[in-house]
């Protein structure tokens, strides 16, 4: 015996579903760009030396600025670069940190395969 109106298992509460999915993955996708863009214009900083070294990044990882101490400067090259660089592991550090947390925020509750 056939059971009518079942086609292949691919019921009508099932369209509902996949419905309901392609909306929330819809706004997701339009909420990842709007978040892009908010992430590009903050300044997001990683410091060293006590905040005698300063590097701004955007929530995006793209390098702003570099602020930097003239009580540093007698200290050496090695010495500066070295800070220059523990502050810019530190401003990408919180700059991924940011984007990870928005996109976390974005993206709960959702329950999205493959997120």
């Amino acid at each position: 015996m056939s059971k009518q109106g079942q086609g292949f298992g691919f019921g009508m509460g099932k369209m509902k579903e996949l419905a309901e999915a392609f909306k929330k993955a819809q706004q997701v996708q339009e909420g990842a760009k709007k978040l892009q863009e908010e992430l590009d214009q903050l300044e997001i900083p990683g410091e060293a030396a006590g905040g005698l070294v300063k590097v701004y990044l955007s929530g995006n990882q793209e390098p702003r600025r570099v602020e930097i101490s003239p009580d540093v400067m007698g200290e050496g090259p090695e010495v500066v670069s070295a800070m220059v660089l523990e502050a810019m592991q530190a401003a990408y550090e919180n700059s991924t940190g940011t984007m990870r947390q928005r996109m976390e925020e974005l993206t709960g509750g959702l329950n999205l395969p493959g997120m």
